[in-house]
């Protein structure tokens, strides 16, 4: 008899142990944004297109990311913004610039975001509850509600744009 108490509180133990190692699988580390002229808002005509690569450390408070872009000529700035699909919103992270304008063919920018690098926005409608913090940065992130988006001189308000998933 005495041995099945011990066992039912193993087991709840290890279906407990089990729960949160699902929970932190679920959790998002790695994220994406295929960018083309089409996602822009308005829509682009351009052959450009790019992808923007994010991964959050273990520890959760830095992000490393990859921005590549192709046919993409003098290229002035890139950013994280914040707002869904469909609607433009503000920049909350800078990814490239302002700097000499460049037509790269591979890598455009690559580096590490922090809390520091992250530019407060206010609640607003294209911007639900605002980004205050790196934390709202990765909020956004994960629920869709950030996009990339590279800016050129004949398109200064973005040639190519997508959506962090």
């Amino acid at each position: 008899m005495s041995k099945i108490p011990v066992l039912i509180v193993t087991l709840v133990v290890l279906l407990a142990l089990g729960g949160a190692t699902i929970a932190m699988a679920d959790a998002n580390r790695n994220f994406a944004a295929p960018l083309s002229g089409r996602e822009e808002v308005p829509p682009v005509d351009t052959n450009g297109t790019g992808v923007a690569k994010f991964q959050l450390n273990k520890d959760g408070d830095a992000l490393s990311f990859k921005l590549n872009v192709a046919n993409t000529d003098d290229v002035t700035q890139s950013h994280i913004h914040c707002g869904p699909a469909g609607q433009n919103g503000p920049v909350v992270v800078f990814l490239y610039g302002p700097g000499p304008t460049v037509s790269p063919n591979g890598t455009l920018s690559e580096g590490t975001i922090t809390d520091a690098d992250i530019i407060p926005r206010p609640p607003s409608a294209v911007c639900p509850g605002g980004v205050a913090d790196f934390d709202d940065l990765i909020e956004k992130m994960n629920d869709g509600g950030a996009y990339v988006n590279v800016h050129t001189v004949v398109n200064p308000g973005g040639e190519i744009r997508g959506q962090v998933k």
